[in-house]
């Protein structure tokens, strides 16, 4: 028997219940227009969570997504107008921006002083994140294993791991991210994704 709880998005409980689970530093999995993200709260207890759980090198930081600016106040001093610019072009949407950490966040999150940063663009999650405030998102899958494309395979892969799976059906593989690191003075790419450095690098200019 499975203590995994498996639900439709479109269930009028899932939100209530992943934030029950999430109160108690349980894991949820979730649908974003990327990847299916294994999440937990900001704090060591569910971060470790989410490293054991992937089976994830700690040396790896997580990233955060967030559902509004609000809560990108919450992890990084005020952003410079560069970084704002890109925000209005590319968020909600596969751009994850790496920024200057605000002092206090747990150690476990990043052991580096920036920290990865996205909105996804993707009803749902941008429903689940107003309620929750920023998570911690992983891709949901055992690290170096192929990303899973629905609920069913995220759970041969986790097992019971997460206690509850918010399933948005089949996912359609979609690329990950692009990644742009920001604390210099130009934009650097980390990782090639759906959006192109030379989009990026253009709105940076024109900031």
């Amino acid at each position: 028997m499975s203590n995994t709880r498996i639900l439709p998005i479109t269930d009028p409980d899932a939100i209530p219940i992943a934030m029950t689970v999430l109160k108690a530093d349980g894991l949820i999995v979730f649908p974003t227009e990327t990847l299916y993200g294994l999440a937990g709260r900001i704090n060591e207890t569910s971060l470790h969570k989410i490293y054991a759980a992937k089976q994830r090198p700690e040396e790896k930081a997580i990233p955060v997504l967030v559902a509004n600016l609000v809560q990108l106040n919450l992890l990084t001093p005020p952003p410079r107008p560069a970084v704002l610019a890109l925000v209005r072009a590319f968020w909600p949407g596969p751009l994850t921006l790496v920024l200057p950490k605000l002092a206090g966040l747990p150690p476990s999150l990043t052991p580096y002083p920036g920290l990865a940063i996205r909105m996804p663009n993707h009803a749902f999650a941008l429903q689940l994140l107003q309620k929750t405030g920023p998570l911690a998102v992983t891709s949901a899958n055992i690290s170096g294993n192929p990303n899973a494309a629905t609920a069913e395979e995220v759970h041969a892969q986790l097992g019971d791991r997460a206690a509850l799976i918010l399933d948005g059906g089949i996912h359609p593989g979609g690329q990950a991210s692009t990644v742009i690191n920001c604390q210099g003075d130009v934009p650097l790419l980390l990782r090639e994704g759906p959006i192109p450095l030379e989009a990026v690098e253009k709105t940076w200019q024109a900031a």
